[in-house]
C-alpha cells in the first residue's frame, strides 16, 4: 500500500499555472528526489503536501485515503513533517529547546504551569542519538554548524514519528563535510522506515540518498524513473528541457 498518492495536482495562481496534474506515489520507507530548474513548481507541490496550499484540483490520499489538508496542523495530524530551506530555527535557544518549539512539554505545581527541560532535554538527546547526531540538547543554536542545525530540523520533525519527512534543499548553503552529516541523516531516516522527498539541486546528493528522482518542468512532471535506470546526464537533459521525456 503507497503511503501518498498525488494525483493529477494542479494549482493556479490567478493566471499562473504552477503545477499541471502533477501524479506522485510516495512508497513507506522510499526517499524520492524531486528535481526541476527554478520555477519548475517544487516548492509548491511540497506545500500543498504539507497543507500550505490546497490545491485548485486533483486529490491527495494517504494510505489510499483521500484528505484535504487546509492548514500545516492537518499535514502534520496525517503523518507529513516538513524541514523548510530555512530550517525555521531560533537561534537564541538551545537544541532541546528548537526541538519542542511550539509544542513545549510542561510539569503542574499545583495551579502553576512551568516548562519541564529535564524532559525535553532528554527526548532531545534520545532523538539526537537515533539520527547518530553528535548535537548536544543544551548547546545553543547560534554556535551550531550547518550540519547540526539541520539535525534540529530533523529532531524536532521525529517528535511526532512522521510516515513522512519533506526537505527543501537541506544541503544548498553548507559545507561538504557537513554535507555527509546531513545526506546521514537522511539515510538513517529510511532505515527507521520514515519516507522522505528530497527537493534538491544537487545531484550527487540525489543520486546517493535516493531511490527514484521525479523531475518537474514548468509546473508539469517530465520523469518519474528509479535512481538505478537513469543518470546525472538524462535528468540534466530533462530539467533544461533537452531531454523533452522520460
Amino acid at each position: 500500500m503507497s503511503l501518498l498518492e498525488l494525483d493529477n495536482i494542479t494549482k493556479s495562481f490567478g493566471a499562473i499555472h504552477a503545477l499541471s496534474k502533477v501524479s506522485l506515489t510516495i512508497q513507506p520507507g522510499e526517499a524520492v528526489g524531486l528535481m526541476g530548474d527554478n520555477g519548475a513548481g517544487k516548492s509548491t507541490l511540497m506545500k500543498i503536501i504539507a497543507g500550505n496550499f490546497m490545491p485548485s484540483s486533483g486529490e491527495i490520499r494517504i494510505e489510499n485515503k483521500p484528505v484535504a489538508f487546509h492548514k500545516p496542523i492537518d499535514a502534520r495530524n496525517a503523518g507529513i513533517e516538513i524541514v523548510y530551506q530555512d530550517l525555521a530555527l531560533c537561534d537564541n535557544l538551545t537544541a532541546g529547546a528548537n526541538v519542542f518549539l511550539g509544542r513545549e512539554l510542561k510539569r503542574k505545581f499545583g495551579p502553576i504551569s512551568m516548562l519541564d527541560y529535564p524532559a525535553m532535554y532528554k527526548r532531545a538527546g534520545e532523538l539526537f542519538a537515533e539520527l547518530k547526531s553528535e548535537t548536544r540538547p543544551r548547546d545553543l543554536v547560534r554556535q551550531m554548524s550547518g550540519g547540526q542545525r539541520q539535525a534540529v530540523a530533523i529532531a524536532r520533525t521525529r517528535l511526532s514519528d512522521p510516515k513522512l519527512v519533506l526537505m527543501d534543499e537541506p544541503t544548498a548553503a553548507i559545507s561538504v563535510r557537513q554535507v555527509a552529516e546531513v545526506l546521514a541523516l537522511i539515510k538513517r531516516l529510511k532505515e527507521t522506515g520514515h519516507a522522505v522527498v528530497l527537493v534538491s539541486h544537487r545531484m550527487p546528493d540525489v543520486f546517493d540518498v535516493c531511490d527514484r528522482v521525479a523531475v518537474l518542468r514548468r509546473g508539469t512532471k517530465v520523469a518519474d524513473k528509479p535512481i538505478k535506470e537513469t543518470s546525472p546526464e538524462e535528468v540534466t537533459g530533462l530539467i533544461i528541457g533537452a531531454i523533452e521525456a522520460a
